[in-house]
């Protein structure tokens, strides 16, 4: 009866580090099926290859690469990174893991003519929503757009794990219809440069900067002076703009 519990036991245990090893595979990589769709990756999980700091030449040494992943570890030696190449219409989707009381971003259409990534490109907020100070909470549209009162709670809508754990985001970005989701659940749309976008960026501390949203195209930004974050499975395509 020993014998094969533990014979029982070691299969268990082979089979989840084969499951385990199968899903670390799967990490920062395309499938084939991917790749045909037009997919790239951003990070390809061993390098800083492709991104560089805003307005600078290479990463501070805040930001470096751990177990495969993307990590801001010194936010006091980090500043914000951005690729280096640009995209107008696109569809990214990225993993990220965020330290308690974390609080990071995702900037897009960031260009070289403001002081900053976040004085011309708008940012999908990153954060711990359980213990950020910041009361712009994760996946909206900081400042502008948040999700709707869910009707099950009756609190914002959030759908972001705790953190410490990983949790996946897709952003689409088209001139008919931007779309926010974490973990597979849509929090809301809205246009670019639409009356009622103007009319919030008015209303908000981005009214007082002429560059902002206001480009077609430009740089991605992850930001790193907030708190610890990670990031990993990093990928864009391009979409067609329609005529």
């Amino acid at each position: 009866m020993k014998n094969t519990r533990l014979l029982l036991l070691t299969c268990t245990f082979i089979a989840a580090l084969r499951l385990a090893v199968a899903e670390d595979a799967k990490i920062n990589t395309l499938s084939a099926a991917e790749k045909t769709a037009g997919w790239k990756l951003l990070f390809d999980g061993q390098s800083l290859n492709g991104w560089h700091n805003f307005k600078k030449e290479g990463v501070r040494p805040g930001w470096q690469v751990k177990d495969g992943a993307l990590v801001c570890v010194d936010p006091h030696n980090a500043g914000d990174i951005v690729t280096t190449e640009k995209f107008g219409a696109f569809e990214l989707q990225l993993d990220y893991n965020i330290s308690e009381g974390g609080n990071s971003g995702i900037i897009f259409h960031v260009t070289d003519e403001g002081g900053a990534v976040w004085a011309t490109g708008p940012e999908f907020q990153l954060e711990d929503n359980a213990k950020a100070a910041d009361p712009v909470r994760c996946g909206w549209l900081y400042a502008l757009y948040q999700p709707p009162v869910d009707d099950k709670t009756g609190k914002t809508l959030d759908a972001t794990k705790p953190a410490g754990e990983w949790n996946h985001v897709r952003l689409v970005i088209t001139p008919e219809k931007c779309i926010h989701e974490i973990n597979g659940v849509k929090y809301f749309e809205y246009v670019l440069g639409s009356e009622d976008f103007k009319a919030r960026v008015a209303k908000s501390k981005f009214g007082s900067m002429p560059l902002f949203a206001k480009a077609d195209a430009g740089y991605l930004a992850l930001q790193g002076d907030h708190g610890s974050v990670s990031f990993r499975n990093v990928k864009v395509r391009s979409l067609p703009a329609k005529p």
